[in-house]
Parts: C-alpha cells; sequence; structure tokens
C-alpha cells in the first residue's frame, strides 16, 4: 500500500503558518503566551512524525522527498521547541534562530524547484518554499529586538 503523507502535512504546514500569523498578530504581546503552546505543540508533532516517515521510507520519486519530508522535519522540530518555550515562559530567541538557520533550506529547494521545472507548477511550488523559508529567516528579526539585528 502506497502512503506518503503530503496532503496531511501540507494541511498541517498551513495550520502551523495560520496559527502563527494568529500568534505574532495578537499573541506576542499577550501576558499569557503559555495558551499558545499547545497549538504550535501539536503541528509540531505532526510535521516530526510524518516527516520523519518520509525521511526514512522514501516513498515519493528523486528530490521530492527532501522537500516533502526533510523540509516538515525542520517546521517539527521548530515548532515544538517554540511551543515548549512559550509554554515553559522562555524567550523564543534560540528557537529563532534555530529557524533562522533552517530556513535557508526551503529557500534552496524553492529555486531549485522553480530552476529545474521539478513539479507540474513550478514557480507555485517554488514560491511556496520560498516564502516558507523566508518567514523563518525573518523570524529571527521579530524576536531580537534588544539585539539591534
Amino acid at each position: 500500500m502506497f502512503a506518503d503523507y503530503i496532503s496531511l502535512m501540507l494541511i498541517n504546514t498551513m495550520i502551523a503558518y495560520f496559527l502563527l500569523a494568529g500568534y505574532v498578530y495578537s499573541g506576542m504581546n499577550d501576558v499569557d503566551q503559555g495558551k499558545w503552546a499547545i497549538g504550535f505543540m501539536m503541528t509540531g508533532f505532526v510535521s516530526l512524525v510524518f516527516g520523519a516517515y518520509v525521511c526514512l521510507t522514501w516513498p515519493l520519486p528523486g528530490p521530492f522527498n527532501m522537500a516533502y519530508g526533510e523540509m516538515p522535519v525542520l517546521l517539527g522540530i521548530i515548532l515544538l521547541g517554540a511551543g515548549s518555550a512559550l509554554a515553559k515562559g522562555w524567550d523564543l530567541l534560540a528557537a529563532a534562530w534555530f529557524g533562522f538557520f533552517a530556513g535557508w533550506a526551503p529557500i534552496i529547494i524553492g529555486v531549485q524547484l522553480i530552476r529545474l521545472k521539478l513539479t507540474s507548477y513550478p514557480m507555485v511550488s517554488g514560491i511556496g518554499f520560498i516564502l516558507s523559508g523566508a518567514a523563518s529567516v525573518l523570524a529571527l528579526r521579530s524576536t531580537s529586538g534588544e539585539t539591534g539585528w
């Protein structure tokens, strides 16, 4: 039986980004930021588990396993780290630094999807990866106001 869980991971990623947008819009200045933790941890768990499955079994053709398996693992780790930090009341700076460096991978994958025309709609797929990576890279700026970066 063929199972790749791509649709589940894409829906989960969409949920994670809407959750992140809600947190940035109204939760960053909230007194009780811990209430956001469970949402980040749930989406992080789904990304990590099913992304790891794709990484270990390679059910997709060629480079798609990296794009749709390894990137959800990185996203899952970032979300679990951010959720844990929010639950404990810790600063998000360490998770943002991890996201800064991890965010370059989907940017590179997005550029290659466009350049090599690897999907039916390479521009749409590539831009999606590039924007996801850019959001991760730029998250450091919103959490490090005291560093002046």
